[in-house]
């Protein structure tokens, strides 16, 4: 099968064209997609049976592959066949079961999905010949790896998880200044009136504790046992989070090292002919960072797709200095793209969508 688009396309894939795609021979899955693999704008990608235990994360650059350079870092290997407990603060290697032959006016961009964020594994997306995590090339062709390191508990992973997801995009995406107001006086992508729509749609943390029975958050315990990343609420929020209750003075102190998990003040909402993605936030304004897992997929939060607007989660860890978090602060900003065409299911409207009409909510390993 042929896969064409139209001369000077620009926007997002979605669904139908990422399916269009892997019978086309641009993505080549190992084993054929499993149910709910292909998301509205987006591809989940699955790990492989085989995890390097490496010295250190590393980028392959222009000249090396990513197998070489495991090959010179490993320490030992892990089979994931049956599955295997991943440590933490330690760095794994794992070949992908999707690779790629894109043709030459199509790049793609990775990202952790909600759930691995929510449990503060990182992971990115290598390719060989690659200066940057996470972004693949026009035309590349090759093989993608996982890179791994759960950061608060160890995991348990095996073949055919999934940790990360990438989206396929032609031309340029990302909406301007003018089309993102345009776009929120026709939709309202957020539920306040005075929107900051500087540089993509403002999202500020919420420490009020008025939409979640007075408390803001959850902070993780330490020394806790394995989650298992493929088990759907399979344990108890209390072995493994510390609830945080508001402060009179809408405030919250970081502390270094530990993870947490916010919610914004502002319910957004993403339109059907739309993607967003949280990009990250300036770090002169603030040592911490939010939101390892960056992708929402058009429909998220959307009426029509059965949300009423949605929070965003925040996965949250401070840097180097404890640090201050006022109530309203900005912590993010939602950049939007520009669909190529409507999916055909929007988020919340399939299997996996987990996180529709949302508040403050862990991942779905977690009982409620």
């Amino acid at each position: 099968m042929s896969f064409t688009l139209e001369e000077e396309s620009n926007g997002i894939l979605p669904d139908r064209m990422i399916a269009e795609m892997a019978e086309a021979g641009l993505i080549l899955p190992a084993y054929d997609f499993v149910e709910s693999q292909i998301q509205p704008a987006s591809l989940d990608l699955r790990l492989g049976d085989i995890a390097y235990r490496v010295r250190a994360s590393f980028l392959p650059g222009p000249d090396a592959t990513v197998a070489e350079r495991i090959d010179q870092l490993k320490l030992h290997e892990i089979d994931l066949s049956d599955g295997a407990v991943l440590e933490t603060n330690c760095v794994y290697i794992v070949p992908l079961l999707e690779s790629l032959a894109l043709p030459p006016e199509i790049v793609a961009a990775a990202n952790p999905k909600s759930s691995t964020g929510r449990l503060d594994v990182f992971t990115r997306v290598i390719a060989d010949g690659t200066r940057r995590f996470d972004m693949i090339g026009a035309g590349y062709h090759g093989p993608l790896y996982a890179e791994i390191s759960p950061k608060t508990f160890p995991v348990l992973l095996r073949e055919g998880s999934r940790l990360s997801q990438v989206r396929f995009r032609i031309g340029e995406a990302t909406l301007s200044a003018d089309e993102l107001d345009v776009l929120h006086a026709a939709e309202r992508l957020v539920d306040i009136d005075d929107a900051d729509l500087t540089h993509g749609v403002a999202l500020s943390v919420d420490l009020s504790g008025e939409s979640s029975g007075g408390f803001v958050g959850y902070r993780a315990k330490r020394h806790t046992g394995v989650v298992d990343v493929d088990r759907r609420g399979g344990y108890a929020v209390d072995d493994f989070w510390e609830p945080i209750k508001a402060r009179p003075d809408g405030s919250l102190i970081l502390d270094p090292g530990e993870f947490y998990i916010l919610a914004s003040k502002e319910a957004v909402q993403v339109p059907p002919d739309y993607a967003a993605e949280m990009v990250p936030f300036d770090p002169l304004v603030g040592e911490f960072r939010v939101h390892y897992a960056g992708f929402f997929d058009p429909g998220f939060g959307y009426a029509g797709a059965g949300g009423k607007g949605a929070r965003a989660v925040l996965e949250v860890r401070s840097r180097e200095v404890p640090f201050i978090l006022e109530h309203g602060q900005i912590v993010g900003r939602l950049v939007y793209e520009r669909m190529l065409e409507r999916p055909d299911a929007l988020y919340g409207q399939r299997i996996g969508s987990n996180y529709q009409a949302q508040g403050l909510k862990l991942s779905k390993h977690f009982r409620v």
